[in-house]
């Protein structure tokens, strides 16, 4: 399995949230909502692809058309207030969480092939680094789209009542997805790397055995090989050994047999003998 310790483990759950949680915001239209506080608001809610009105009339124009309700933002209807209703900024902030999504989807998958391939497999690393890298760009697109709308999307000068819209809970949702993806691909990245040079190890390991006798084989051949060779060598004497001068010792006198003294000494034109 390819989550087999614990930052892959961390990775594959923190990219589970993350995803989970920007695909709910990228879907979902309540990036901008009304605070609740009027009675009669003409615009309650807004996301990224869908736009909520109540009796909203562009004031800028004299056209007696009034939306209400929920529509696409690309929704034929809103033609004559499509440069009120997809400022530059909205559309950027479009473009760069699609961006974002794009590759959270191009991740998964290979994220499901990453939990299936071994360790030992050549598409191990490949994959961690792939990963890793569409995480950190989605986090990268996705920190930029909630940065713009977070600067833009409640300013005087967009939708009606500035004073009483807030940020809602799917902008929330896609702030935290963004920044969750970043770590994990992070995690991704150091696993990558760790695995990289854990493999370089090992082949440096294998041809400086090969250099110096031939592998692992020949090794595990000649260890016995002088094992079985110390005993014979202590126990078979050489030829040189039966050559070789043998330490003199003194013998032990045998029964019965005196051992010559040495002749008295003669001190004083006498002889001095010990009684």
């Amino acid at each position: 399995m390819g989550a087999s310790n614990r930052n892959t483990r961390v990775a594959v759950g923190i990219s589970a949230v993350a995803f989970t949680l920007f695909l709910i915001a990228f879907v979902t239209p309540y990036w901008l909502v009304t605070d609740g506080r009027l009675s009669d608001p003409r615009f309650t809610n807004l996301g990224l692809w869908e736009v909520c009105f109540n009796n909203f009339q562009d004031i800028h124009r004299f056209y007696e058309t009034r939306f209400k309700g929920c529509m696409w933002v690309f929704e034929e209807e809103y033609y004559i207030i499509h440069d009120f209703l997809l400022p530059g900024f909205y559309i950027a902030v479009q473009v760069f969480a699609t961006l974002c999504f794009v590759m959270c989807l191009i991740a998964l998958p290979l994220t499901l092939s990453f939990l299936r391939t071994s360790r030992d497999d050549d598409r191990y690393v490949f994959l961690l680094l792939t990963i890793g890298s569409c995480q950190i760009l989605g986090s990268l697109f996705g920190f930029i789209a909630v940065v713009v709308f977070g600067a833009k999307g409640d300013s005087r000068d967009w939708m009606p009542h500035w004073q009483n819209n807030d940020m809602g809970w799917s902008f929330a949702l896609g702030v935290v997805g963004a920044v969750f993806l970043l770590p994990a691909g992070v995690l991704y990245m150091v696993e990558a790397r760790r695995e990289r040079y854990k493999h370089l190890n090992e082949i440096s390991t294998r041809e400086a055995a090969s250099e110096y006798g031939g592998g692992d084989d020949y090794y595990t051949q000649q260890v016995p090989a002088q094992i079985q060779q110390q005993p014979q060598q202590q126990q078979q004497p050489t030829i040189q050994d039966y050559y070789n001068p043998q330490p003199s010792r003194p013998r032990r006198p045998q029964p019965g047999h005196r051992t010559p003294t040495a002749p008295p000494a003669v001190v004083g034109g006498g002889i001095q003998t010990d009684i």
